[in-house]
């Protein structure tokens, strides 16, 4: 009897031993994935940053190049696609990541059209207004790349973690899937032709 006792003391300590075990993994897993897509918040705060800054911007150009309205609607139309695709952060897909990067793409095209066009305005160019949006539109771009990066870093560590024995054994169990992580563009790793 008292060798059953200890076989089943062993076993019932064996048992305890993976479950805490399964709790610290997955607990681990909640927290790297929770960091990732917190994260991915800050990444649609700078989009956002960047949407916010566009009707100052358009307003004022449109005082200085009242007939480029065809570039302003332009502008206006990619920065209302941009900010109505919408990903839900606790279930990215590489679906949704790619239709949110077109749309931004399709925004970043519009403001580099406008930022052309404002060119051929020397007033608008030395205007005190335009400069400084200029200013805070270039630095929301540097901050989305920033953002952008440490969400790959984020997705890509998790990604590892739950990939690697015996943790993926937790992760599947609790059913946990990688994170898409935020590609380039189509066609940037091909310098832009420039001519004088």
């Amino acid at each position: 009897m008292r060798n059953v006792l200890i076989a089943l003391g062993v076993i019932g300590l064996l048992v305890f031993l993976i479950f805490q075990w399964g709790i610290g993994i997955n607990n681990q897993i909640i927290e790297k994935e929770g960091l990732t897509l917190a994260q991915w918040a800050n990444v649609e705060s700078s989009y956002q940053r960047r949407a916010d800054l566009i009707p100052n911007l358009v307003a004022t150009v449109k005082g200085y190049a009242e007939h480029e309205q065809e570039t302003l609607e332009g502008v206006i139309k990619a920065r209302s696609e941009a900010t109505k695709t919408i990903i839900d952060p606790s279930n990215i897909t590489e679906e949704q990541m790619a239709q949110f990067q077109q749309a931004q793409q399709g925004l970043s095209g519009a403001l580099s059209r406008l930022l052309v066009t404002v060119e051929r305005y020397p007033d608008l160019k030395a205007n005190q207004n335009f400069l400084e949006l200029q200013a805070q539109l270039e630095g929301t771009e540097n901050r989305i790349n920033v953002e952008r990066n440490r969400y790959n870093e984020l997705a890509g560590a998790y990604k590892i973690f739950i990939s690697k024995f015996p943790t993926s054994i937790i992760a599947g169990f609790i059913n946990k899937k990688e994170l898409p992580l935020y590609k380039s563009a189509e066609g940037s790793d091909v310098a832009p032709k420039v001519e004088f």
